[in-house]
């Protein structure tokens, strides 16, 4: 049930916008308007992806439950309240993000890149069911954090229900799908939410190939300088000149 939840939402969630990209409804919010994925690029990427998800992710779905219930996984009624599924989605979250961009910030090093992560950066403009199009050592590094992180929360507190992270997994595939999209927005969220990454961060790690890393949030790539947009190139060559006036001085 889990696996076939995943596939629903993944596919479900990426397939408004296959038919965004392929009628041209938005193309005026179009990212890199230059690049608009072909159906075969789409069907080529689905493929790969179906493969990747029954050869990668079902094995860990399948060893998740056992894990977590070791832990304290909790399957049976009564559900728990909002708040506290919002407080530890909200963990998670904060959790997965942290994960996500030191591990990705590895995959840039060179062998790393070469021989694991250069498959995902094959489009260098996203589109939706790119999200998890890449090499299985890479899913399985990455999914450790959406997966890893909540058996760490259970084997800690011993408290998380199983409504609990199906919905922190729906949420967890249309942040990754949605940074994916190609697509910026007058109402995507993180006009709202200024620490939210969204598809403008991430459309921009695609294109330049640097920067950029984390999933969910800005954070990281603020307090460590690797944060790529034209504040941050600004930012950069605004200390430079003080540190060379200073210099000078």
């Amino acid at each position: 049930m889990s696996f076939a939840m995943h596939e629903l939402v993944y596919f479900g969630r990426s397939l408004p916008w296959i038919f965004i990209d392929t009628l041209g409804l938005f193309n005026g919010y179009k990212i890199q308007s230059n690049k608009i994925p072909s159906l075969r690029e789409q069907w080529d990427c689905a493929k790969f992806v179906l493969l990747s998800h029954f050869t990668v992710e079902l094995p860990q779905i399948w060893l998740f439950h056992p894990m977590a219930q070791f832990c304290g996984l909790s399957t049976s009624v009564p559900f728990p309240s909002i708040w506290t599924m919002a407080y530890q989605i909200m963990v998670f979250f904060i959790m997965e993000d942290a994960w996500h961009y030191f591990s990705h910030r590895a995959l840039h090093w060179g062998p790393l890149y070469k021989g694991i992560h250069k498959i995902h950066h094959q489009y260098s403009a996203p589109f939706g069911l790119a999200a998890e199009y890449a090499s299985p050592i890479e899913v399985m590094i990455l999914g450790f954090g959406t997966v890893g992180c909540p058996i760490l929360w259970c084997a800690v507190t011993g408290d998380l229900h199983i409504l609990t992270m199906y919905i922190w997994i729906i949420l967890r595939l249309f942040q990754a799908i949605d940074a994916h999209s190609g697509y910026e927005f007058p109402w995507s969220l993180h006009h709202f939410l200024p620490f939210w990454a969204g598809a403008d961060h991430h459309d921009l790690h695609h294109e330049k190939f640097v920067g950029n890393y984390a999933s969910s949030f800005r954070w990281w790539d603020y307090l460590l300088d690797t944060e790529y947009s034209p504040e941050a190139i600004k930012r950069r060559r605004e200390k430079k000149i003080a540190r060379s006036s200073k210099k000078t001085l």
